[in-house]
């Protein structure tokens, strides 16, 4: 087969079906209609020869071949657009770009306030949407340039990526003030007696602390979980529940919720909290500039 036999929207098409499973989806998006999305399909099979899309109750499946051709076509079409609208720098002050940069919520509670305010400084312009960084969909989704930036503690995002460390964090026991355990201390006899409230936070590399108590062969009673952090600070504040939580999380909800630390009986290894980028935006100029703002910011 050779490229001239191939009409590169069909490329489009494919690349969008990949990304949201449905072809109704795939028509607002692309401004065009469902019938033309299914033609486009039927082109692209006839040319592949492989159904590339399976119909199912939850959408649009790729076969096997379709997952190969995932990345190099997500790459290609990325680069392609880079080229096309490549600039020789970025100029922050007068752009109207929007970035999107997955985060968890606690990424949300840490980090927004300071970058929103510096953006209102120095690109007033600019606007930003968060995704959770969850690493299952997160590659996929950087692969494509759908998400410009994640933030976080994100292990296993490795081949293709580029990071830079912001800071490392340690885990410490939040509680409320006044809790019993606030005068006695945690010793590993109270952190194992006490009641917990678990996250979960499914997709980020949070589970290490539950594996890390499981390690040290310390039982504890988990009263409570949840699949993120938002809503710690309001149960903890209301109840005798202590949670293991990272330090930047515990800083920010200290004065509005009423809580207090004490750094953890069981060793718990530091995290590191990243910031990373796919290496087809190394050296994209309103990327490497969005990434410079945020290491200048929180760098330690």
């Amino acid at each position: 087969m050779e490229l001239q036999d191939i009409d590169l929207n069909l490329l489009v098409v494919f690349n969008e079906l990949l990304r949201q499973r449905r072809v109704s989806a795939v028509a607002n998006t692309l401004g065009i209609t469902q019938p033309a999305i299914s033609n486009a399909l039927n082109r692209l099979r006839k040319l592949l020869g492989d159904e590339l899309f399976l119909r199912t109750s939850k959408g649009m499946i790729p076969t096997p071949f379709a997952q190969t051709l995932a990345e190099p076509i997500g790459y290609a079409l990325g680069a392609i657009y880079n080229s096309l609208n490549a600039t020789s720098h970025f100029e922050p002050a007068s752009s109207t770009r929007a970035f999107t940069v997955a985060m968890t919520d606690i990424g949300e509670i840490y980090f927004l306030p300071a970058i929103m305010k510096k953006l209102a400084q120095v690109a007033p312009g600019v606007t930003v949407s968060t995704v959770r960084n969850q690493a299952d969909t997160l590659r996929e989704e950087m692969e494509n340039s759908h998400v410009d930036l994640a933030i976080g503690f994100l292990p296993d995002l490795t081949t293709g990526f580029f990071q830079r460390r912001l800071f490392r964090q340690r885990y410490v026991c939040l509680f409320r003030k006044g809790h019993p355990l606030a005068k006695a201390g945690i010793t590993t006899a109270a952190f194992s007696k006490a009641e917990h409230v678990s996250i979960v936070a499914e997709g980020t590399g949070h589970g290490m602390v539950d594996t890390a108590i499981q390690r040290a062969g310390v039982a504890r009673h988990v009263r409570l979980r949840v699949p993120h952090f938002v809503a710690v600070g309001h149960i903890l504040q209301t109840t005798d529940l202590i949670a293991v939580v990272p330090q930047a999380y515990a800083e920010r909800t200290l004065t509005p919720f009423g809580l207090d630390t004490a750094p953890c009986p069981i060793k718990i290894p530091d995290i590191s909290i990243n910031i990373l980028w796919h290496a087809r935006n190394h050296r994209e100029p309103g990327n490497q500039w969005l990434r410079q703002l945020v290491f200048d910011t929180f760098s330690q």
